[in-house]
């Protein structure tokens, strides 16, 4: 019997990522699902519903390139019952190459200096199959999760719509 993966396994069990939590988008994430789904109303500025989000101790690099003076951030909509708006009952409707780096990277462990292999605390539903390391259970390799990595810091220091004259005139705030 084939391995089920990690995030099917996941979705199997009740609630998951997609549906508690705030996703942090980059500007080349508006851009990529901009594309895809041809619209630019996914997105909205809002504080994190959890304060103990602004206490980015362990990150500085995220605190101060994510969060805007006011504390809010660029997040993913929701729909009812606080479910990713991308979420369908077959799951993500986004394919991995479009969906936001940091859904990528979940459950990894990730701050400004590199990622961690270990699974991330706040993901308890589903954990790796006996035998099975998460790298492995995701579907992924090392090596993919730490190019995203780079990938979302490298993004989070583009400031919006600045990164060339076409995309100041296609990005546009979703509010």
């Amino acid at each position: 019997m084939a391995t089920q993966n990690l995030c099917s396994r996941c979705a199997s069990l009740g609630k998951t990522c997609c549906q508690e939590t705030e996703i942090y988008l980059t500007v080349g994430d508006i851009k990529r699902i901009a594309e895809f789904a041809a619209r630019l109303d996914f997105y909205e500025y809002r504080a994190p519903a959890d304060p103990s989000y602004l206490d980015q101790e362990d990150d500085p690099v995220w605190a101060t390139q994510t969060m805007r003076p006011d504390k809010t951030r660029r997040v993913l909509k929701h729909q009812a019952e606080q479910n990713c708006l991308f979420l369908t009952p077959t799951g993500c409707q986004l394919p991995m190459t479009v969906r936001p780096l940091v859904c990528r990277i979940h459950p990894f462990t990730y701050t400004n200096t590199g990622i961690g292999v270990e699974l991330d605390d706040r993901c308890q539903r589903a954990r790796p199959e006996p035998g099975l390391d998460l790298v492995a259970a995701l579907g992924m390799s090392l090596a993919q999760a730490q190019a995203w990595h780079r990938q979302l810091y490298e993004e989070i220091f583009i400031l919006e719509g600045v990164e060339s004259n076409e995309d100041r005139h296609r990005l546009r705030p979703a509010v």
